[in-house]
Formats: C-alpha cells, structure tokens, sequence
C-alpha cells in the first residue's frame, strides 16, 4: 500500500476518480472488518488489501481530516472506505490497525 500523490485536490474528485477505476462499492469499518452493506459481505484482514489511500486535510478544521482508502477483496470486490485520521482507531481489532496503517513508499 502507498500514498498516491495525484491530481486530486478534493476528497469528493478523487472518490469520483475512484468509482471510474471500479472501485464502485462503499465499506464501512468495523471494529474486526470491513463491511459492504449492498454486498451484504464482511472482509477481515485477510480477505482484502489496500490498493492505495490518499489524505485530505481540512483548510480551516483540524477535524476535517480524512483519509480515503481503495481497497481490493475476495470475490473480486473493490471499493472505498473514507475514514477521519485516527479518531476511530482506538475501537478497532490490533489485526484491523495493522491491516490499515498508512505506509509511504
């Protein structure tokens, strides 16, 4: 996994980006797993990888910070999670903290 530097200047353009790319399905983060609602399917650690994330940081508040991840799976599923920095990180497994911590290559 790495940080893309890209030409998106926003979080929306590069969710939009993204979804052209096929990664079409939205994940939301679980303490344990990822969930994709419309797939009805849980991916632990060890069912999918991060392809690439990229950070957006707030202009003007600190807690607009935000990081959206592409992320690969079984069954051949791709999509996004759009996570704040860190601030759910206390609730989730050590193997989902592992799973998504940010490395630059």
């Amino acid at each position: 996994m790495n940080e893309q530097n890209s030409s998106f200047d926003t979080l929306s353009q590069a969710v939009n980006g993204l979804r052209k790319q096929g990664y079409t399905e939205d994940f939301n983060l679980k303490p344990y797993c990822l969930e994709c609602v419309s797939s009805k399917l849980e991916l632990y650690p060890e069912d999918f990888e991060v392809d690439s994330f990229y950070r957006f940081e707030g202009v003007s508040d600190p807690a607009d910070n935000s990081i959206l991840f592409a992320i690969s799976g079984k069954k051949d599923i791709k999509g996004i999670l759009i996570d704040a920095y860190g601030i759910y990180s206390e609730s989730l497994s050590e193997s989902m903290v592992k799973k998504l911590k940010m490395k630059k290559k």
